[in-house]
């Protein structure tokens, strides 16, 4: 085993220094806050009341619903061997879920999740969304989007809640079929 020259070991000797120094001025500084919070007096200290009219309830997939239906989704693919990747994106776009198929081409990983953030964006099927762009072609501008057809809408009481995209078949109206069926999966 190779020996650490004497600049390394001063240069790691100092990045040590450095951190501890930090981590006590942190520790110094939390303390001294908190010290300043509990001084401050009670009725300045603001409250939030849950119940009022400036928050909302969001309904979300669980982990476990996101990858029944990434699963039923690839499943439905494999039964027509076609070899996809599937990805689920929760309301804000934020990926669930992936799964990429034995087979499936490299750029179908991405275009799956940018599909899924189509169809949850708009709440729409991206076939829909795709025969859009002849009336709005800078649609298509929008960053994280992909207009071709194989993303479908999950959505609770009318609202979207996920997004599910299917990428590598040799059709988007296969790969859409496909994500319907995952959708269908969470109704089951």
């Amino acid at each position: 085993m190779k020996k650490a020259s004497s600049r390394t070991r001063v240069v790691t000797g100092g990045a040590l220094v450095a951190a501890l120094a930090l981590g006590g001025f942190g520790a110094y500084s939390a303390s001294a806050t908190g010290q300043d919070t509990a001084a401050a007096p009670a009725a300045a200290v603001a409250k939030a009341d849950v119940r009022n009219k400036n928050t909302t309830t969001s309904t979300h997939l669980t982990i476990e619903a996101a990858t029944k239906a990434a699963q039923a989704t690839l499943d439905a693919a494999e039964k027509e061997n076609q070899r996809v990747s599937v990805a689920v994106v929760d309301r804000n776009g934020n990926t669930i879920v992936t799964l990429r198929g034995d087979g499936a081409g490299p750029q179908s990983y991405e275009s799956a999740e940018r599909k899924a953030f189509t169809a949850v964006s708009w709440n729409a099927p991206t076939s829909v969304l795709a025969g859009r762009l002849t009336n709005a072609p800078t649609l298509k501008d929008i960053p994280g989007t992909l207009f071709l057809a194989g993303g479908a809408p999950v959505t609770a009481k009318g609202a979207p809640i996920a997004g599910i995209g299917v990428a590598g078949a040799p059709s988007g109206d296969l790969d859409e079929k496909f994500a319907q069926a995952g959708v269908a999966s969470l109704g089951r």
